[in-house]
């Protein structure tokens, strides 16, 4: 009997022992967003060079242009161009409208503004015109979406002063605006401003109490969330999600969110820091407070990714998914549930057709696999998916992929 006693004692002590290792471990460990059928939940375990590819077609939203401080014509680089960064899409009054930051020069410099061109097919598209006027030095925006509010379509744009929006508040003066855009007179004019101090990553969703959500990043990069939008274009109410320094080791950039069934949030943040991954944090109160973001175990290139919903029952995720190779590659995911993502394809864009005479020596670096492609947005219309993303943040371009070609996918066991 004192031999049984002892041996359930020692057992006991040995449960102990192993229990909170074995929990400690567990609540270390990556949340699961991604989950293939070869490599399962380890992303170290991803072969990237057999990948399934996602074809489609291309076309060439804006081209690359000369900036106003070119040098001599066989000097010209990259940086001589003028920059195309931040693409939104929508399809409004029988037309696809895109909007992009259009700079001088390199990314966020006084002057940058706002332009939009519009397409009845998508891949044809009308001459890039001003949304804001180019503003004067030290003044400058950013793209920050295409916002549908009771009817009336409006351009969301961060407003700043100096080279970049993010910096001391009283210096960068940053907040974020609107503009209207009124068919009888062909243009677009002021709306007003949304809220100070505040730079969105995409225009507002719609909560199930019918208020709008709308993400928020401060000029220090303070992640909150506004919430309101409904009384008046003014009408919001901050609540924080993530501060900059307040989990150690993350950087949290441009989030994205989604309502799910139970009309809780699940969120996935970019990180500038080391982790290569995307953090997760949900909120069970719509929006009002949120978990502490946590590494998952989706990979990421440190750059902006989108996720939407389609009619076909599935959620995609695009992103540039392969750090080894920064952001050459953008990829798509697929979610069956809106929560783990089981599918992963490279999408296969092509390399863009001739560069204008003037910048003939520039091809090879607007080739695939050397230029870099980038922020995407993504709209459903037609049984396609319309991908807008920039080349080397010098071009914007638009990629269509047909939804039964991710039917497919997703039905395939190969990943």
């Amino acid at each position: 009997m004192k031999q049984l006693i002892y041996t359930l004692t020692l057992l006991t002590s040995i449960t102990a022992a192993i229990t909170p290792i074995t929990g400690a471990e567990k609540s270390d460990s990556p949340v699961t967003v991604l989950n293939l059928p070869g490599s399962g939940t380890d992303p170290a375990a991803i072969d990237y060079q057999s990948l399934p590819v996602l074809k489609g077609e291309h076309a060439i939203i804006n081209p690359a242009a000369l900036g106003p401080y070119p040098r001599k014509s066989d000097k010209i680089d990259l940086r001589d161009l003028r920059l195309n960064l931040h693409n939104y899409l929508i399809y409004h009054d029988g037309k696809f409208w895109c909007i992009w930051s259009d700079g001088p020069r390199i990314e966020d410099e006084p002057t940058q503004e706002i332009k939009y061109a519009t397409s009845v097919d998508g891949l044809h598209w009308s001459t890039a015109k001003s949304v804001t006027g180019t503003p004067e030095k030290p003044h400058a925006f950013i793209a920050r979406g295409l916002w549908l509010r009771d009817g009336q379509l409006l351009t969301l744009a961060a407003k700043y002063q100096g080279h970049g929006a993010f910096g001391p508040p009283d210096k960068k003066h940053l907040e974020l605006v609107a503009y209207r855009w009124e068919p009888k007179q062909d243009k677009w004019v002021y709306e007003g401003k949304l809220y100070d101090n505040a730079i969105n990553n995409f225009p507002p969703q719609k909560l199930p109490s019918d208020n709008w959500i709308l993400t928020r990043r401060d000029s220090r990069f303070n992640v909150s969330v506004l919430i309101g939008g409904v009384k008046a274009l003014n009408d919001w109410k901050s609540f924080p999600v993530v501060g900059v320094k307040q989990v150690s080791g993350f950087r949290p950039d441009e989030p994205i969110f989604w309502v799910l069934p139970d009309n809780s949030l699940y969120a996935l943040f970019r990180d500038n820091g080391k982790s290569q991954r995307l953090f997760f944090s949900t909120s069970q109160d719509e929006g009002r407070t949120w978990d502490t973001p946590v590494l998952s175990n989706f990979p990421n290139a440190k750059s902006k990714l989108f996720s939407l919903a389609t009619s076909h029952g599935y959620r995609v995720l695009v992103l540039n998914a392969n750090p080894q190779v920064n952001r050459r590659e953008l990829h798509l995911a697929v979610s069956p549930d809106n929560k783990t993502f089981t599918r992963l394809a490279k999408l296969e864009i092509p390399s863009p057709t001739e560069l204008p005479a003037e910048l003939a020596s520039l091809n090879k670096k607007f080739s695939a696999g050397i230029a870099s492609l980038q922020y995407p947005h993504v709209i459903e219309r037609d049984g396609s998916l319309y991908i807008a993303f920039s080349r080397n943040k010098l071009q914007t371009e638009v990629f269509r992929v047909k939804l039964t070609d991710i039917d497919t996918l997703l039905k395939s066991d190969h990943n």
